[in-house]
């Protein structure tokens, strides 16, 4: 797949990158960025602490899903420990039912139904992870 092609089903996609900024605008709003150099400070910050926890967890999730043993709602619990806000908790909650929904359009899979019955919903990462093994 090209990466024009991914780009431009991003934007149509219910769960894609376009729906949650992670917070640019409050920072942009607070004066934290202001320009091209406090935004890619912001970012890189973002994947040296959200970003790794987010990746770590959604390969963990692939593995489950792809039958390495594991236990999703312990990985929920994990999860949901280290995202010390609650409105962000529900934000990622929210994010993995998107994504969810459209995921199990594209693909039936074992893993997507269990992952869906997670109490809340599952964690965006989640179900990054699952949907990536469903694929």
């Amino acid at each position: 797949m090209t990466p024009a092609l991914l780009l431009l089903a991003d934007g149509r996609f219910p769960a894609g990158a376009h729906a949650y900024s992670a917070g640019v605008e409050s920072a942009v709003h607070a004066g934290d960025i202001i320009d091209l150099a406090t935004l890619d400070r912001y970012l890189r910050g973002r994947l040296a602490t959200t970003g790794i926890t987010d990746a770590a967890v959604a390969a963990a999730a692939a593995g489950i899903g792809l039958g390495s043993g594991g236990d999703l709602a312990l990985l929920d619990a994990e999860y949901d420990a280290r995202v010390l806000s609650p409105r962000l908790r529900m934000i990622s909650r929210r994010l993995g039912r998107q994504l969810h929904r459209a995921a199990s359009a594209a693909w039936d899979h074992p893993v997507l139904h269990e992952v869906a019955a997670l109490p809340g919903g599952p964690h965006q990462p989640l179900v990054l992870g699952v949907a990536a093994a469903a694929a």
